[in-house]
């Protein structure tokens, strides 16, 4: 057998391995846990609401949207980093650029304050 071929057989055992540990793990949690089931503990929790009838649906649309809002402005981050780290090989032109980016991004923000989004109570 080639040393290539040796390479890919030690990977699959550390695979099997790994997988046979995992399910070992999972078979034993499952015979030694406790069965006590219950219409309580199979009801779905719904952060202290009962999830049945008119009063489930209780969360209002702004908390999605600031929610949106924070994702928006932390994948700015991801963007800003690499190109903060580059930019004195980049340019002016990345310079400009990033700018653009901004304020963009900053005028999506004074819009959101404007319509009241960031606003916590209503």
């Amino acid at each position: 057998m080639t040393r290539y071929f040796h390479d890919y057989i030690t990977v699959a055992v550390f695979a099997g391995v790994g997988i046979l540990l995992v399910g070992v793990a999972l078979g034993m949690s499952a015979m030694l846990r406790p069965k006590n089931p219950s219409a309580t503990k199979r009801q779905t929790y719904e952060c202290g609401i009962d999830p049945v009838g008119t009063g489930f649906s209780q969360t209002h649309v702004r908390y999605y949207i600031f929610a949106l809002l924070f994702l928006i402005f932390d994948v700015e981050a991801v963007f800003i980093f690499p190109w903060a780290i580059q930019l004195e090989s980049l340019g002016a032109f990345a310079l400009v650029e990033m700018v653009i980016f901004l304020v963009i991004l900053l005028a999506g923000l004074v819009y959101a304050i404007r319509k009241g989004v960031l606003r916590w109570e209503s």
